[in-house]
């Protein structure tokens, strides 16, 4: 299947945060919110659990996210996270 739109993230990388928001965790305590594109820091202990198929699909009804298969979940374009130049 091809997917005509769309960021692919790793599927194991997009978690369901204990306040409820779904985010890609980027490792090293850093995490994108899927909806809004703002980074944060934080936990492991602030996970609840890898996003499940349900989770998903009512995303993917709601525009939320592009489509989603067994490997990863095709997000709408996020913004980079901010870095200094390298001078």
């Amino acid at each position: 299947m091809i997917i005509k739109g769309g960021t692919p993230i790793n599927r194991h990388w997009v978690v369901v945060l204990r306040n409820a928001s779904t985010v890609i965790d980027w490792g090293d305590g850093l995490f994108q919110d899927i909806l809004t594109g703002d980074f944060s820091h934080g936990t492991e202990a602030e996970i609840s659990h890898t996003i499940l198929d349900n989770e998903l699909e009512q995303m993917k009804r709601m525009n939320q996210i592009f489509h989603y298969d067994a490997n990863f979940v095709y997000v709408h374009p996020l913004p980079e996270y901010p870095h200094d130049a390298i001078d």
